[in-house]
């Protein structure tokens, strides 16, 4: 990956494609994306943009706080380097709460929003989905990186550990063992930011831009709460489900979440 610095830090992006320009803004696997960006149906008709947020991979870490509209002021930096004024911006999980900032932030320079699976943690199943992730966090605390990390991304992919690490492996190769090496960026600095986030009916009710709101046919029931209040909140928002698929929707089946949004981004351009 190319490396660029802004607001005294380097992050780590790639472009693949071109037309017009799509940021993608991961989660906790901050290669995430990679099987999307692969898809023709995005790949050959848009300029996709991914990064790796600070914290993360070779990204410059540094110490917490850093909330999530830290990193919505990072990623509208890096969109100034590129020299790319207005953008579609898509993110998934934590990633899309990034995406959702930036979208209040800086309306001039976003024109869509695809939130695949946001997670926010106010909806009614968030304290039930807090409590399932309590176990990892203790495993962290007690020095186990690596049963936190499984722990955690098993609770949110709705799989055992198992069949969640062999889907990883598989479709984002080097992503688990990535995990395990920004263990403290994860439990120290992204969730920690995440529960501080406010993002309520009037935040949501801010976002005026086209929003594309996407969700797993099985996921679980936070996230079936938060496309609930999207669709409940936000003046403009479609709503997508992948059938057969959780929280790791475009990591599970990427071809139809690329070609939802490869539609969205098609009736919102850019120049329109």
């Amino acid at each position: 990956m190319d490396t660029v610095t802004v607001n005294d830090i380097q992050l780590e992006y790639e472009i693949r494609g071109s037309g017009e320009p799509v940021l993608l803004i991961s989660p906790v696997l901050p290669d995430g994306f990679v099987p999307l960006v692969a898809e023709p149906a995005l790949s050959k008709h848009y300029q996709l943009i991914r990064y790796h947020k600070r914290g993360w991979c070779g990204s410059t870490h540094t110490p917490g706080p850093v909330g999530v509209a830290d990193h919505a002021a990072d990623a509208l930096a890096l969109l100034d380097r590129l020299g790319i004024d207005r953008v579609h911006v898509a993110g998934h999980s934590t990633g899309a709460a990034v995406a959702a900032q930036l979208a209040q932030d800086r309306p001039d320079r976003v024109v869509t929003v695809a939130l695949l699976e946001l997670t926010l943690l106010s909806v009614p199943a968030g304290e039930a989905f807090f409590a399932q992730v309590v176990p990892a966090f203790e495993a962290y605390a007690d020095g186990e990186a690596e049963r936190a990390v499984g722990l955690f991304l098993s609770v949110a992919a709705g799989m055992d550990r198992e069949r969640c690490r062999t889907l990883l492996d598989a479709r984002v190769p080097g992503s688990v063992m990535q995990s395990l090496k920004d263990a403290d960026t994860l439990f120290g600095i992204e969730l920690p930011a995440l529960a501080e986030w406010r993002f309520g009916p009037d935040e949501a009710a801010a976002i005026r831009q086209p929003v594309l709101s996407v969700r797993g046919g099985n996921t679980q029931p936070l996230w079936v709460d938060v496309a609930a209040f999207l669709r409940a909140t936000v003046p403009d928002v479609e709503d997508c489900v992948v059938d057969g698929v959780g929280h790791l929707l475009h990591i599970e089946r990427s071809r139809p979440v690329a070609e939802a949004l490869s539609r969205f981004l098609a009736r919102h351009p850019i120049t329109s």
